[in-house]
């Protein structure tokens, strides 16, 4: 932008419905933050309130960081608004509008901001599991042609979609944007953001069903996906989901299958294990870095996405040939030990097919899987567990390590079955347990075995990894 601001003042008080209390000067912001320690000079500061934090709390912060402008909730402001004034009497240059809430003034500004746009080839990705790796996956392709701007890591939230579309700049051409619910309606405001024009689902699972109840209900929410494509835009859904038709049903547009043969032109060849799938696209042979049946049929998804995008099988194959391995997603390290470390995310099916992976990989070796807490889960969370540690014992592992207080359950589960597979539990997730959890992998584990381990991010697994193979790659 030039340094010119991203929104002017008087759209930014339009949008959010606010009121500029405070400040004089120029009006400008070229950032957008939510985290006080990230803010620089000229940040949009915004304080989001929470269970344990008020965030307004670190508005003297942020101001000190360079923060140009700072929405404030008007409560607030109307309960302490002495502290504000003598803080804009010591920033007089800093600008603050009130607004009712301040996480639906993000939302709103940022979907202000994405107007400024109207030629960006606006697409959404959501799903139970997969997401970001389809999203970097369909990111690569995507690339072979366009100008691509997308969220970093899986900043895909009530506020990561935000922050994220605020990084949107003129030389873009296609904004690629994960986003993931865990709550009723959250998918309804993300949709409002970014209004996306094509929109692909990766699977209707069970993560979050602790917030939604049920799978139709996780359903219906991921549905607001297809909110704005208006008759006009595309719905790019997995075939084999047996919410596939439900979805359809909710899409006003196109609509476009993967998975079951789908798309046209695309040839399995082999499951290369560890080392990826080779496939074919209209003849042209390729190989996908990422490890797991799971990771080919997002790529299907993502290559679904890409013909109706228009790209040729050249640009699509030279697309996935440039696609490097993902951190924390199926990672490969091999070291001392061969470790997949798929620590970024786990609910009940992508644990499940974790667990298929590490056990469809030939070798003789032994097989050693670390799982950890599933989180979110709600009432379902006993019986997933207890599921995850049968499945466990009745993959071929050599032994199982259950980490944290939630999977006691999986432990007791594979115990009642009766296998001669080595387990251990430990409670909790601190730095003495991952010690104690690398201690009992090492017990069985010898150079050159498998290693799985599979958390959902809360759990910090990743830690495991750097004990066990400080050296591996």
């Amino acid at each position: 932008m030039n340094g010119s601001s991203l929104l002017n003042l008087e759209e930014t008080l339009r949008a959010v419905g606010g009121t500029c209390v405070l400040g004089k000067g120029d009006f400008c912001f070229t950032s957008v933050q939510t985290d006080s320690r990230a803010v620089q000079e000229k940040s949009l500061f915004v304080p989001l309130i929470g269970e344990k934090q008020d965030g307004h709390a670190y508005v003297p912060q942020a101001v000190e960081r360079g923060a140009s402008v700072v929405f404030i909730a008007r409560k607030n402001y109307e309960a302490d608004g002495s502290f504000f004034t003598a803080l804009s009497a010591e920033h007089p240059e800093v600008f603050f509008i009130t607004v009712d809430n301040t996480l639906a003034a993000l939302q709103a500004a940022a979907a202000c901001y994405v107007q400024h746009f109207p030629s960006l080839i606006r697409i959404g990705v959501t799903g139970s599991s997969g997401k970001t790796s389809t999203k970097e996956i369909a990111a690569a392709i995507l690339s072979a042609r366009y100008r691509v701007i997308t969220n970093k890591g899986n900043l895909n939230s009530e506020t990561g979609l935000p922050l994220s579309v605020f990084t949107i700049r003129k030389e873009h051409q296609v904004g690629l944007f994960e986003m993931g619910m865990n709550r009723r309606d959250e998918m309804r405001e993300l949709a409002a953001v970014l209004r996306p024009r094509y929109a692909l689902v990766t699977n209707i699972g069970t993560a979050h069903i602790g917030m939604l109840g049920s799978r139709e209900g996780i359903a219906a929410e991921k549905a607001h996906v297809f909110d704005y494509l208006d008759g006009e835009g595309t719905a790019v859904i997995p075939a084999d989901d047996d919410f596939a038709a439900f979805l359809a049903s909710r899409a006003n547009g196109k609509v476009v299958y993967y998975g079951n043969g789908k798309p046209a032109g695309v040839q399995l060849i082999a499951d290369r294990g560890l080392d990826g799938t080779e496939f074919s696209v209209e003849g042209q042979p390729v190989l996908l870095p990422l490890p797991g049946a799971y990771n080919y049929k997002n790529a299907l998804g993502a290559i679904a996405l890409a013909q109706e995008l228009g790209l040729s099988a050249g640009e699509i194959a030279a697309g996935i040939r440039s696609l490097k391995p993902l951190s924390g997603r199926s990672e490969v390290r091999r070291g001392t030990y061969t470790i997949i470390q798929d620590c970024y995310n786990a609910n009940p099916d992508s644990m499940d097919k974790a667990i298929a992976l590490a056990a469809s990989v030939p070798g003789d070796f032994r097989r050693i899987y670390v799982l950890g807490d599933m989180l979110e889960l709600g009432a379902d969370a006993a019986a997933a567990h207890a599921a995850a540690g049968k499945a466990a014992v009745h993959s071929g592992a050599d032994a199982v390590v259950f980490v944290g207080s939630e999977m006691k359950s999986g432990y007791e589960a594979a115990l009642a079955e009766h296998t001669k597979t080595v387990l251990h539990y430990i409670a909790g997730h601190d730095d003495a347990a991952i010690a104690a959890a690398a201690a009992a992998v090492q017990e069985t584990a010898r150079p050159g075995d498998l290693v799985l381990l599979k958390a959902s991010r809360g759990m910090a697994l990743e830690r495991l990894g750097a004990v066990l193979e400080g050296g591996a790659r």
